[in-house]
């Protein structure tokens, strides 16, 4: 296949030509009554709906559907599709594809808050995984083969096998492959979280995609590490395993029946990309981090580490916090993907060989940053990473708890309760509690701590005035 050719953006420039006249949606007529500014007024011109020549994502048969299977034929999948509603909607298909109520399915624990929300809409039984701790990044790394197998044989009914790979912070391990060959050992798919992997079919020095390793369903944010706009996704499916009419109609129902078409656009064009990334673009790419990483190493008191994904670099400042050096960047204009206590994580552009980014500027300005930090600031706690049950089962409810059978209790009060929602520090939006476990006197000063180091968090935690406060469960009978 050519894969220099983007057919839906072609399609779309030569509808532009025409100079077509609108009497359809949207409402705002190719950008005319829009008050946007201009330069993002100008975009809307592209914004058009399904329109003779220009297909349609649910039923495609022109553009969306050669669009789509060049797309399949980039990462080696039997098929694939354009998301418009983000990885979220890809984890949602993807389980909902492979379970039906009742279910069992094995879960990596530090999945994206996407993937337990699939599990409860799905009303299946989640049996959490814990990952191994990479020593590397700090942080909850891959799930162990011996932890997947030693699951599959306490819960051999499960339906499928939930990973993230490669982690947010780009750890990716080594067993991948291995999973697959026992989950497939036992006919069960592994269905795979790959938001921050859609770049790794570029080929060595980035780890191997999950496709090539042999998972069933793969879900990519081309938005996250290639040029695609915020919002959109791919998904494939590798595997006699997998219903696809199933998946098919799974996502019809899922996805928005009004799709972007800029979105749609900006998919093909990052297929294109990703499709013509040659070598000389890889090894400019290489170079260039060589040379951004060896400009950081020189600044005093800045640690870099570097993670298994070439895309992916920490920053420490070893006297402050990841938020404190987070809010010290922004003042100099550097705006980080995250911040957590020990570190903030850089995700580096995908250069070609025809685009540049200065370094030097940036590492003054990074330079700057950390020369501002005070030297008193406190240290950041070490973490307790004890080992949990390597697998274990949790109760997730199918329906949303009423309001009336919850309550807002301060910290000092929630030991022992069950959360109503989850906590999910965000980003990463990987749950730290999730909705039903118990609170433990931990597991509170942990989430105070976050919150006074200057995390941000979506559910169950809120500060009310000079009290953090938790959403529990209510005790049936309680008022």
């Amino acid at each position: 296949m050519d894969h220099t050719k983007r057919p839906v953006v072609e399609a779309l420039q030569t509808f532009l030509a025409s100079q077509p006249v609108s009497f359809h949606v949207p409402g705002h007529k190719h950008g005319l009554l829009s008050k946007l500014p201009e330069d993002l007024k100008t975009a809307l011109r592209y914004d058009v709906t399904e329109l003779s020549g220009l297909d349609d994502l649910h039923a495609p048969a022109e553009m969306l559907s050669e669009a789509q299977m060049m797309l399949a034929d980039v990462y080696g999948a039997d098929q694939s599709y354009f998301l418009v509603n983000g990885s979220t909607v890809g984890n949602l298909a993807m389980i909902r594809t492979v379970c039906t109520p009742g279910d069992t399915v094995l879960v990596q624990r530090n999945a994206h808050k996407s993937v337990f929300h699939a599990l409860e809409l799905a009303a299946v039984q989640a049996i959490l995984l814990t990952p191994e701790w990479d020593e590397t990044t700090c942080t909850a790394g891959p799930v162990s083969s011996a932890t997947v197998q030693e699951a599959l044989e306490r819960y051999p009914d499960a339906k499928g096998v939930v990973v993230t790979y490669p982690t947010y912070y780009g750890t990716t391990g080594t067993e991948l492959q291995t999973i697959v060959e026992i989950a497939h050992g036992r006919g069960i798919p592994v269905l795979v979280d790959e938001a921050h992997g859609a770049h790794f079919i570029a080929g060595d020095p980035f780890p191997a995609s999950a496709l090539r390793l042999g998972a069933d369903l793969v879900v990519q944010s081309a938005h996250k590490t290639l040029s695609a706009m915020t919002q959109a996704s791919f998904l494939h499916v590798n595997s006699q395993l997998v219903d696809v009419d199933r998946l098919t109609r799974t996502l019809s129902m899922l996805q928005t029946s009004s799709p972007s078409y800029l979105l749609l656009a900006s998919l093909d064009d990052a297929r294109a990309m990703i499709a013509t990334y040659s070598e000389d673009d890889k090894q400019a790419f290489l170079a260039w981090r060589r040379e951004f990483i060896g400009q950081l190493s020189t600044i005093k008191a800045l640690e870099v580490i570097e993670t298994e994904d070439p895309l992916k670099i920490l920053l420490r400042q070893k006297e402050a916090s990841g938020y404190t050096l987070q809010l010290s960047l922004e003042e100099e204009g550097i705006y980080t993907e995250l911040a957590d206590e020990r570190q903030v994580l850089f995700v580096l552009p995908l250069l070609t060989s025809a685009i540049s980014y200065p370094t030097q500027p940036i590492c003054k300005a990074i330079d700057l940053a950390v020369q501002r930090l005070q030297k008193d600031v406190e240290q950041t706690p070490e973490k307790d990473e004890s080992v949990e049950e390597k697998s274990r089962k949790l109760v997730i409810t199918t329906s949303s708890h009423s309001k009336k059978n919850t309550a807002w209790v301060p910290a000092e009060s929630a030991v022992g309760l069950e959360l109503a929602a989850a906590i999910i520090p965000y980003p990463p939006g990987i749950p730290l509690v999730l909705s039903g476990e118990q609170l433990n006197p931990q597991l509170i000063q942990e989430i105070c701590q976050m919150m006074v180091s200057g995390a941000n968090f979506q559910g169950a935690v809120r500060v009310n005035g000079p009290t953090t406060e938790f959403e529990v469960l209510r005790a049936q009978g309680e008022d």
